[in-house]
């Protein structure tokens, strides 16, 4: 078990201790259930109080709020300290275990040092696989794919021909990369199917959540740039190109050749139709529906999506409809009355 010294922790986080620098913790739990030897964090200020029943040895949180007596690591971010802590203590590397009995390997495969890919893999002909990539049971990969160093392909996850992967990218059990373009050309009452000939291509450190499909391009590619995460149940459609760092939520769908700017958080459900732009650094509320391009910089809401204070208004008058609609009908009458008034005049 590994146990580090609060003055340790705090070096390792850039952080500051405030009481008893050479307390040792060896892992962390929440403010109501940790122990002498955990530490905790404060993320949140309405829970300030629990710091003072917590039995924590130390708790995280910004510089100079109440410590009520406990031992304290300030840092200016204690969520994204918590996440580092979590990743010292409980996150080990894997270890490399080859390739073993029961995986199926093609002709042509480049196979990186210090490899794992375990029993009832597929790995087709002239894959590249990176130093240290991890494939679970289960995984299908198709002819011609590139996959970077570092990268975690789970359980069931399936990545079609040529596609690309960068460093240290993530797919969760079930995702697909690659999969057909939704693509049909009319052809009287039929559909004709459109070729999808082009590829996915996933930049460093994306993420893509479990049963998350990301379709292939037409012709191209359809990207995703670094460092982006995508949650389970979204759907990337053929020839979109998300930006960076972006956050794409529960059953988000987005229609293809959409362009996403970077920095860009669309909430769980939110839906976006084909061929817009949307802009940097742009948040959208839950269940929003994009008809249209949206400037960057803005927080938006609704469907049809509208500006959030906007929408917040809207949705405040929601409920008074039908007395407003009562009125305007009483208005109405009285209305009607006066200029019948008037017409005998």
């Amino acid at each position: 078990m590994l146990t580090k010294t609060l003055q340790e922790l705090a070096d390792y986080l850039g952080g500051v201790v405030r009481g008893d620098g050479l307390l040792k913790v060896n892992g962390l739990a929440p403010l109501e259930g940790a122990g002498p030897d955990k530490i905790t964090f404060l993320a949140n200020p309405k829970y300030a109080s629990k710091v003072a029943d917590t039995k924590a040895g130390c708790v995280l949180m910004v510089p100079g709020g109440e410590s009520y007596g406990r031992n304290v690591i300030e840092i200016a971010n204690p969520y994204l300290g918590f996440a580092k802590l979590l990743t010292l203590f409980y996150t080990n590397p894997h270890p490399a275990l080859g390739v073993m009995p029961e995986a199926v390997i093609g002709t042509g495969v480049t196979l990186g040092e210090g490899i794992s890919i375990y029993p009832g893999a597929v790995i087709g002909n002239n894959v590249t696989i990176g130093n240290r990539v991890v494939i679970h049971p289960g995984v299908v990969i198709y002819e011609g794919v590139t996959i970077g160093d570092d990268s975690v392909i789970h359980a069931n996850a399936v990545i079609r021909e040529r596609c690309r992967l960068g460093k240290r990218c993530k797919l969760q059990p079930g995702a697909v990369i690659g999969s057909d373009g939704f693509g049909f050309a009319p052809d009287g009452t039929a559909y004709y199917p459109i070729p999808q000939i082009g590829i996915v291509v996933l930049e460093d450190d994306v993420e893509i959540g479990a049963n998350t499909t990301v379709d292939r391009a037409a012709l191209e590619m359809t990207l995703i740039k670094r460092g982006t995460k995508l949650d389970n149940l979204v759907q990337i459609a053929h020839n979109c190109q998300i930006g960076e760092d972006c956050m794409i939520v529960s059953q988000v769908g987005i229609a293809g050749s959409s362009r996403i700017g970077n920095r860009v958080t669309l909430a769980g459900q939110v839906g976006v139709v084909g061929h817009v732009t949307i802009g940097d650094n742009v948040v959208v509320g839950a269940q929003s529906g994009i008809p249209g391009s949206l400037a960057a910089n803005g927080y938006y809401s609704g469907s049809p999506v509208m500006q959030h204070k906007e929408w917040l208004r809207v949705m405040g008058n929601l409920p008074r409809l039908p007395e407003m609609r009562k009125k305007i009908s009483e208005l109405e009458k009285k209305l009607a009355e006066f200029e019948a008034l008037l017409a005998k005049e």
